[in-house]
């Protein structure tokens, strides 16, 4: 009698995390990693000195599975002044394990099998997944460059019967787009009319260029009770490691995250929690450093993409840079991306991993929340990517593109 399979048909429609991959690919051959959202640089002195504190303090334990009362007072604060979200921390805030989970948990309690979710393309490559995980279908709707816009016509074919929810991300990872309110306001208009919840990932919410601001659907007409807004300490604090995560939602869509959460995995750590409360407590005085330096980060590492001959475009927010690789002459962003980080000796995402195959053949992805040090060092090594390039096409028989 032959073995039957012991995995689940659901575990064969997922595939490893590129992203994750090209982390491990970047150790393996010393390379210089730009290809993982986290930040080689430490969190603010005092941040740490409150997670310290905290530990020392015996704050060891499990807290209220929805978060510590501290936080979420911390997090009604802060939602207030900068997101312009009324919430009681008692009923409108769950505590998660960092966005991931709270992206996971929000998805399980408003998606049944059998629905579709709406997910914006290119996208970060956890949201397909999460809705197939729930058991629904995403529906992807391709944004347009250059400037990543949204087709509605497109949008508004998306939607039937079976829609429940559709996912944001803004700013937007991987393409650097800030959705403008009128953008908002057009996809407000259709989550009412066709009576869906938006869940938005607003993780990148402090990091904005060039006088941008920071608009939060949840604030516009018809919204406050069919979105989930989810927010987090990671990318703000260079804390991608503490895993703290938020929702803000209505009580009714509150009661169904937490019972989802709890399930998943009862609490994010506690010490950490109660640092996470003190930095935002702390961090208007701090929101203005972090412009000017992500700034100079953009600007250098856009430079050194330029001078390499890769073609970008400045990203309105978030850490990423989206290069244009279609003039370098390789089958597609997986040979070049290996290429890369083999040959040249810089990690990045091929652009396929936010695309729904075959799309982001002629993409990667850069970050650029690294180090002055770590951002030179890319620069000598992609000093080198042409002629290495047109060796390796030389070699494998193929004329490089001029």
């Amino acid at each position: 009698m032959a073995d039957r399979d012991l995995t689940s048909k659901r575990s064969h429609l997922l595939n490893e995390s590129v992203i994750r991959e090209m982390t491990r690919l970047a150790t393996t051959h010393k390379a210089v990693n730009l290809a993982q959202g986290f930040p080689d640089f430490g969190a603010p002195e005092n941040i740490q000195a409150h997670a310290r504190d905290a530990v020392t303090r015996g704050i060891n334990q499990y807290t209220i599975t929805w978060g510590s009362r501290r936080l979420r007072e911390a997090i009604a604060k802060k939602a207030a002044w900068f997101n312009r979200i009324q919430v009681d921390p008692e009923t409108m805030i769950t505590v998660g394990c960092g966005s991931t989970e709270c992206m996971m948990a929000a998805l399980m309690a408003v998606v049944d099998p059998g629905d579709e979710v709406i997910v914006f393309e290119p996208f970060y490559e956890n949201y397909g997944p999460d809705s197939i995980l729930c058991g629904a279908t995403p529906r992807f709707v391709q944004l347009s460059p250059p400037e990543w816009s949204i087709d509605f016509e497109q949008v508004e074919r998306a939607f039937n019967a079976k829609t429940r929810a559709l996912v944001l991300n803004t700013p937007h990872n991987p393409t650097g787009k800030v959705f403008t309110r009128e953008e908002l306001t057009r996809l407000a208009e259709m989550a009412v009319r066709h009576d869906v919840v938006v869940i938005t990932d607003e993780i990148y919410e402090h990091i904005l260029f060039d006088g941008r601001e920071h608009l939060s659907i949840a604030t516009l007409p018809g919204m406050a009770n069919r979105t989930i807004t989810i927010g987090g300490p990671s990318k703000t604090f260079s804390v991608t490691g503490w895993r703290i995560g938020y929702c803000l939602a209505s009580p009714a869509l509150t009661l169904a995250i937490r019972k989802v959460h709890d399930f998943l995995t009862v609490c994010a750590p506690a010490p950490l929690q109660d640092a996470a409360a003190a930095a935002l407590d702390e961090a208007e005085s701090y929101y203005p450093r972090l412009h000017l330096e992500y700034t100079a980060r953009r600007e250098k590492l856009g430079h050194i993409l330029e001078e390499a001959g890769l073609s970008c475009r400045k990203p309105e927010g978030a850490y990423y840079y989206l290069a244009d690789i279609s003039s370098f002459g390789f089958r597609d962003d997986v040979e070049f991306s290996r290429f890369l980080v083999t040959e040249v000796g810089v990690a990045v995402v091929p652009g396929s991993s936010f695309w729904m195959p075959p799309g982001g053949s002629r993409w990667i992805r850069f970050c650029f929340c690294k180090t002055d040090a770590t951002l030179d060092a890319a620069a000598t090594r992609l000093g080198a990517l042409k002629d290495k390039a047109s060796q390796y096409l030389a070699t494998a028989g193929r004329a490089a593109a001029s």
